[in-house]
This record gives C-alpha cells, sequence and structure tokens, in this order.
C-alpha cells in the first residue's frame, strides 16, 4: 500500500489540461455521433454536452488515482 501515499508524477495543472483537452476532443465526436443518429443539431450538441460533462469529472478522478499506483512506470 506504500505505493498509493507517494506524491503524484505530475502536477494537477498538468492533469487539468490534458482531461479538459481530452474531453473538447470527446465532445466534438459525441456531437457528430449523436447528429448522425437523431439528425438534430439542439439534440446532438445536448447529449454531447451533458455526457461529456460528466465524463470529464470521472476521467479526472480516474487520472489522478492512477497517477498513485507505481506499477507500470
Amino acid at each position: 500500500m506504500e505505493s498509493l501515499r507517494r506524491r503524484p508524477h505530475q502536477r494537477l495543472s498538468r492533469a487539468v489540461v490534458k482531461t479538459l483537452g481530452y474531453r473538447l476532443f470527446m465532445v466534438c465526436i459525441t456531437v457528430a455521433v449523436a447528429f448522425l443518429v437523431v439528425d438534430d443539431v439542439g439534440a446532438a450538441l445536448s447529449i454531447g454536452l451533458v455526457t461529456n460533462l460528466l465524463k470529464t469529472g470521472t476521467y479526472f478522478v480516474y487520472e489522478r488515482a492512477w497517477d498513485h499506483v507505481d506499477w507500470g512506470v
């Protein structure tokens, strides 16, 4: 359990920028796929924004948790 107590490999600001950049990319993909399915720009934007807001938070937590694991580093 000692590997879970050490300091993170990257700064918090780096993790935030990585998270936001990745999610912006994913919003574009989600909106495009949603538009192909529903054929409605408003609905596609709603789907893309809501799902990606939720995913942004979960990805950030996941990324920070893995930053405390020594395995494979």
